[in-house]
């Protein structure tokens, strides 16, 4: 929990295995639409690995 600023910070928990990723100070400092642009970048990311699903990341790194 903490330090999610971007869709990467985000991404970079969910593959070092977390199931939930929480933001608040991000949002305070972005405003509501940060959800929205964290989520976009998400599926970027995703698409980008060749993951279909969320749940495909979440603790990739730690697989390796």
């Amino acid at each position: 929990m903490g330090g999610i600023f971007n869709a990467a910070d985000a991404y970079d928990k969910i593959k070092a295995g977390a199931t939930a990723v929480q933001i608040y100070t991000g949002w305070i400092y972005e405003g509501p639409g940060a959800v929205k642009r964290i989520n976009a970048g998400l599926l970027r990311l995703l698409e980008r690995d060749g993951f279909k699903r969320i749940t495909e990341a979440i603790g990739v790194d730690v697989r390796k």
